[in-house]
């Protein structure tokens, strides 16, 4: 019976429920919109970032993360792999030896960093070839090197010239060799650019004697939202013999700047819906005052006070619904249509985004969770709205609403 009364209820004043309904679904509406291009960005930020350079996540000796030292090796075998190929979830796995080593050549010197990689699977993952601005991209048996433009510029080098690396290699062993340059790379990061020497990973692992090792796996998912679990599973099959390090530990500037950037992004989602939240409590109040009199007469026929406040909550939720589906038939073509062609951007960071590879877009990202978490919102507005109007129905006296006293208490 109640559900009847609610649904006839609300129709009975056409305008006022699609107001009330409209209100809420234009705050759905927005803060769905919000979020998504604001979850969007954060991925398509930390997927070039893993790209670039760390990966999603890396598997690395359980000491390496404080050494830094080419001692501390992961194995280049299959047996060792073999988790990581049975994982559905990853997407791909590069073997990588880093290490530094005093560059010199000519009167000049410096430290630089050296990173022996897979050519092919560097091409395919970190688009490794298309910061090309000289020379020719490696092979896996050249014997040869790439190197920074700033790096290039500092030694004044040019194709085919050569640099003598120095350093020490593992378990004590000198490290030392002389490379002709290859090609010259340009990163839009200056303090990559001025210290990256890249060259195939059997050249690498031959300078520094590490035989079949590398100092990580580098790892990336299919999506995002996979990286939590991908690396429970690993931790629980590699146990203490591996340190798996997802991107937050690998980039912890970026994801404190993601933090700070969600903060102030979910409190522009407060003041939205603040806004939204006086104009829906308006108009419930509003609705309230003037069936005082209707209330009333309910009352004096018989009807319970908390049957009276169950009337009026199950109209609420009618009324929150409907604001609810229309929010979302407004924003699903709107954020699919965003989702499949993304926002082009432009100035500075699409310059950045273009030097570094990859296309300058905003994508908008569906997740069930956003969708979720924005509807859990509205209806939690509308909850906070409903306290002042559910007290004063509770507390309303019959005689002087029954004269029809629109100020009654």
């Amino acid at each position: 019976m109640l559900v009847k009364l609610a649904w006839r209820n609300i129709w009975r004043q056409k305008r006022r429920t699609f107001l009330t309904a409209g209100a809420l679904a234009l705050a759905l509406f927005l803060s769905l919109l919000m979020r998504s291009m604001q979850e969007g960005s954060y991925s398509i930020s930390i997927d070039h970032a893993a790209r670039f350079y760390t990966g999603l996540i890396q598997l690395q000796h359980p000491k390496y993360a404080e050494s830094l030292s080419i001692n501390d090796l992961l194995p280049m075998t299959d047996d060792f792999i073999q988790p990581v190929l049975q994982n559905p979830d990853i997407s791909d796995h590069l073997p990588r030896l880093e290490s530094f080593a005093l560059a010199a050549a000519g009167e000049r010197s410096k430290g630089v960093m050296v990173i022996g990689a897979v050519p092919e699977m560097e091409k395919g993952y970190s688009n490794l070839d298309q910061k090309l601005i000289a020379g020719e991209f490696l092979t896996e048996d050249d014997r040869q090197v790439l190197i920074g433009e700033r790096l290039a510029n500092y030694f004044r080098l040019k194709i085919g010239d050569e640099i003598v690396l120095y350093g020490q290699g593992y378990r004590g062993q000198t490290a030392a060799g002389l490379y002709p340059v290859k090609g010259i790379l340009h990163f839009p990061m200056p303090q990559l650019d001025s210290q990256l020497v890249y060259m195939p990973l059997s050249l690498a692992q031959n300078l520094y004697s590490t035989g079949k090792q590398v100092t990580a796996w580098v790892l990336h998912t299919r999506d995002l939202a996979l990286v939590t679990g991908t690396e429970a599973t690993l931790e629980k099959h590699y146990g203490d013999t591996v340190n798996v390090r997802d991107w937050e530990e690998l980039a912890p500037e970026m994801s404190q700047q993601i933090t700070m950037d969600k903060v102030s992004g979910i409190f522009m989602l407060y003041i939205l819906y603040g806004v939204v939240g006086f104009g829906l409590f308006a108009t419930i109040t509003m609705m309230t005052l003037e069936r005082q009199r209707e209330f009333a007469v309910m009352l004096a026929t018989g009807m319970l006070r908390i049957r009276l406040l169950q009337l009026v909550a199950v109209e609420s939720l009618f009324i929150a619904t409907l604001g609810i589906v229309l929010g979302l038939m407004v924003a699903a073509p709107v954020l699919t249509y965003l989702h499949f062609n993304p926002i082009q951007m432009t100035g500075d960071a699409a310059r950045m985004m273009e030097e570094t590879g990859f296309e300058p877009i905003l994508p908008v990202l569906i997740a069930p969770s956003l969708i979720a978490n924005q509807i859990i919102a509205v209806l939690v507005l509308l909850l906070i709205s409903l306290i002042y109007p559910m007290v004063r129905i509770f507390r309303l006296s019959l005689a002087s609403a029954l004269k029809g006293g629109a100020h009654a208490h």
